[in-house]
């Protein structure tokens, strides 16, 4: 059903995988290509899935978030990244895509703890004024 809406958007979603690395990724989708593939017409979807070394750990049931994860396991540029790397890929209902890259958020956070340390041993060297 979302199969050609997913692959549409791939070239997409590849790109942002790639730059998650950096920093957390947002595209908006439009929702006109999700109400053709379902029969409703008001249709309302999000989803919440957590890739981890190109294996699913959290998955959502909907039927979207499903064949977004079979599109970009049968696609080799974003398979091999999905196994390089953690992923929180979520859709909210405004058809908002996120795209985390759990493992880049990791190592910000490990590169920013030794600089805290540092910073509270300064202030614990200067003498109290009172």
């Amino acid at each position: 059903m979302y199969t050609h809406t997913w692959n549409k958007y791939l070239p997409v979603i590849r790109i942002l995988l790639k730059r998650s690395v950096n920093e957390e990724q947002k595209v908006g989708l439009n929702r006109i290509d999700f109400e053709n593939g379902s029969r409703n017409r008001k249709f309302s979807c999000s989803f919440n899935v957590e890739l981890e070394k190109g294996r699913l750990s959290k998955m959502s049931q909907s039927a979207p978030a499903k064949e977004l994860i079979a599109v970009l396991l049968e696609d080799a540029v974003s398979k091999d990244l999905l196994r390089e790397n953690t992923y929180v890929i979520s859709l909210n209902s405004s058809f908002q895509l996120t795209i985390k890259n759990l493992a880049a958020i990791v190592q910000v956070e490990e590169k920013e703890a030794p600089e805290n340390k540092s910073a509270k041993r300064i202030k614990n060297k200067v003498p109290a004024l009172d």
